[in-house]
């Protein structure tokens, strides 16, 4: 369906963004990688994705810096001549009061999980243009629709990636350049294994307790939106059954925004 097509996923060394560049991979794209984490995990990770029988490379680039967004998206269309799906996926978070919120931690949050999307967007749509073809899909998140306490900066954030798409989607509606938004809820990624853990910690709970007691708050189905399943809407996004759909979310929240 995707046999040849070039993919940047960025946030893809593990969690939500490896699932996706697997499932690309998986489709037949060449996939460029971007993330953190030791020599190990990423080799690690460039062959689970190389598993799928499409060239694979990886990019350092630190995503707080437009520079080096700009540089990973020129590294790609290098190594591979092009871009025709852009995946914004990383993200990092930090949970406190909006008076005890350190500044730090809100530039860092909306330089990677909002201004970093904008940066590779900005440069990988011209050749999309030239080329009159793109796919751009924005991992936000349910924080996008609705909020939560003590997490400001990463629900600005999530809030700025939808009307970023949905403007991206109007600047490019008569090309066939499309560009739309997934938004998990509960993800069992090491994020936010680390809030259970910090949970179970604070209130003296086992862990499991605190899972079921995060997942109660707020999905209903009592279970953790897979990785997989993300993995699978953004392969639809791509594809033909999607050629129409842009400037709109797909939702994966157990019920979680139905309340």
């Amino acid at each position: 369906m995707l046999k040849e097509k070039v993919a940047l996923v960025t946030g893809s060394t593990s969690g939500i963004g490896l699932a996706v560049a697997e499932g690309l991979a998986r489709a037949g794209c060449q996939v460029m990688l971007n993330g953190l984490g030791s020599p190990e995990q990423i080799t690690q990770a460039r062959e689970q994705v190389a598993a799928h029988g499409g060239e694979v490379d990886y990019s350092d680039a630190d995503l707080s810096e437009t520079a080096q967004v700009e540089a990973m998206v020129a590294a790609t269309e290098q190594r591979f001549g092009r871009i025709d799906i852009l995946v914004n996926n990383a993200g990092i978070q930090h949970v406190a009061r909006v008076e005890a919120f350190p500044a730090a931690k809100w530039d860092a949050i909306i330089a990677i999980n909002l201004s970093a999307a904008f940066h590779a967007m900005r440069v990988a749509l011209p050749g999309m243009q030239a080329r009159g073809h793109g796919r751009i899909i924005n991992i936000a998140s349910v924080h996008g629709l609705v909020a939560s306490d003590s997490k400001s900066a990463y629900v600005a954030a999530k809030h700025g990636i939808i009307g970023l798409t949905k403007v991206v989607a109007l600047e490019n509606a008569e090309a066939d350049i499309t560009c739309n938004a997934v938004c998990p809820g509960w993800v069992l990624t090491p994020l936010v294994q680390k809030q259970i853990d910090d949970r179970a910690a604070r209130e003296g709970i086992p862990v499991k307790e605190a899972e079921r007691a995060l997942l109660a708050e707020k999905q209903p189905s009592l279970r953790f939106t897979r990785p997989e399943d993300i993995a699978d809407a953004v392969r639809f996004l791509c594809g033909p059954g999607a050629g129409n759909m842009t400037g709109t979310t797909i939702t994966l929240d157990g019920g979680w925004t139905a309340r």
